[in-house]
C-alpha cells in the first residue's frame, strides 16, 4: 500500500437542504479522530481547516427556487479552488461534510486534473435532481446532475468549465429513494445503478468488483468516492438528515471500503451528511472515521 500526502479539507455548511445541524459534521468527524485515524496507518494528513461560510447571504437568490443559491455558489467556488490546489500539490483531498451539495465543488477542482475521471456515488439518494424535477429547491439532492452539466447555469460552471464527469464514468451504490425525475435521467444517460436490491441480491463483494471491472473497461484515469453516510443503514448511522431504512450495513460498508483500497482506483474522497444534532453520542462520525481506516489501508493483522 502506498502511504500518501493527505490534505483534509471541512466544509461546515447545512445551506444546502432544510434540516440544521450537519454544519457541525467536520468537527464531529475530527472530534472522532480522522486525521490521528489516518496517521496511525502511516499517511501523512495536514488538517487545511474548514471553507468560511459568510451566512448574511443565506436566502438570497437570483429569482430561482433554489435553496440559498447565492452561498451555496460561492462556498462550492472556494472549495474548488482549494481542492485544485491540493491536487496539483500532489496531495490526495479528503473533504469533510456538511451536506452533499458541497460534493459540487469537490468535483469541479479534481475532474480538470483528469481526462477521464469516474464517480463512485456511495448514498440513499441519486442526488441527480434539477430546478425542473426537484421537489424541494434543496440543492443537496443536485450535486450528481449538476456534475454532469445539468442544472443552474451558476453552478454547473464553476471554475468555467462544464461537464465535470461524463454519464457513463458514474456508478451509484446503495440507491433506495429515486426521485421520477431522477429515475428517468438515468434511463435516458445510462448510469449505472447498484441499488439495494443488486446489493441484496449479488452480495457486496459482487457488486464492488462489477463496479471495478466497469470503471476500469471505462479507461478512468482516477476515481473519486462520494460517500454520504446515509447511504448505510441507520441503525448505525443515525446522525443524518435524511435517513432510509433498508440501507447497507456497518460489515459490508467496510468491505467495500477495503476492496476499493485494494483496487487503487480512488484518487479522493469525500464524507458528507453527518449531523451530530441527530446522532447518538457520535456514533455516525465514528462510523465515517471507521470506514475512511479501511479505504486507506487500515488492517487487522
Amino acid at each position: 500500500m502506498a502511504l500518501l500526502n493527505i490534505s483534509m479539507i471541512g466544509v461546515p455548511m447545512d445551506l444546502g437542504q432544510l434540516r440544521r445541524g450537519v454544519d457541525m459534521g467536520p468537527s464531529a468527524i475530527r472530534y472522532a479522530g480522522a486525521k490521528e485515524r489516518l496517521e496511525s496507518i502511516g499517511h501523512k494528513v495536514v488538517d487545511e481547516g474548514d471553507i468560511y461560510i459568510d451566512h448574511s447571504k443565506k436566502g438570497v437568490s437570483d429569482n430561482t427556487s433554489l435553496r440559498n443559491l447565492d452561498i451555496v455558489v460561492n462556498v462550492n467556488a472556494e472549495l474548488a479552488h482549494k481542492v485544485h490546489r491540493v491536487v496539483n500539490e500532489g496531495r490526495f483531498p479528503l473533504i469533510l461534510g456538511g451536506d452533499h451539495s458541497i460534493a459540487i465543488g469537490t468535483l469541479a477542482g479534481i475532474s480538470d486534473h483528469y481526462k477521464n475521471l469516474g464517480v463512485i456515488w456511495y448514498d440513499a439518494h441519486a442526488d441527480m435532481n434539477t430546478s425542473e424535477t426537484s421537489p424541494s429547491g434543496n440543492i443537496h439532492g443536485m450535486p450528481l446532475a449538476v456534475s454532469m452539466g445539468l442544472g443552474h447555469e451558476r453552478l454547473v460552471n464553476i471554475r468555467n468549465y462544464t461537464p465535470k464527469v461524463k454519464p457513463e464514468n458514474i456508478v451509484i451504490i446503495g440507491a433506495r429513494s429515486i426521485d421520477e425525475g431522477e429515475k428517468a435521467l438515468i434511463r435516458k444517460k445510462g448510469i449505472k445503478v447498484y441499488t439495494m436490491h443488486e446489493i441484496d441480491r449479488l452480495g457486496m463483494p459482487n457488486v464492488i468488483q462489477d463496479a471495478i471491472i466497469y470503471l476500469r473497461g471505462q479507461n478512468v484515469d482516477g476515481v473519486h468516492l462520494s460517500l454520504d453516510l446515509d447511504g448505510i443503514d441507520p441503525i448505525y448511522t443515525p446522525g443524518v438528515g435524511t435517513p432510509v431504512p433498508g440501507g447497507i450495513t456497518y460489515r459490508e460498508s467496510h468491505l467495500a471500503m477495503e476492496m476499493l483500497q485494494d483496487s487503487d482506483l480512488i484518487t479522493s474522497a469525500e464524507f458528507v451528511e453527518v449531523n451530530p444534532i441527530l446522532d447518538e453520542r457520535n456514533k455516525t462520525a465514528d462510523v465515517a472515521v471507521a470506514l475512511m481506516g479501511s479505504l486507506f489501508g487500515e488492517k487487522l493483522v
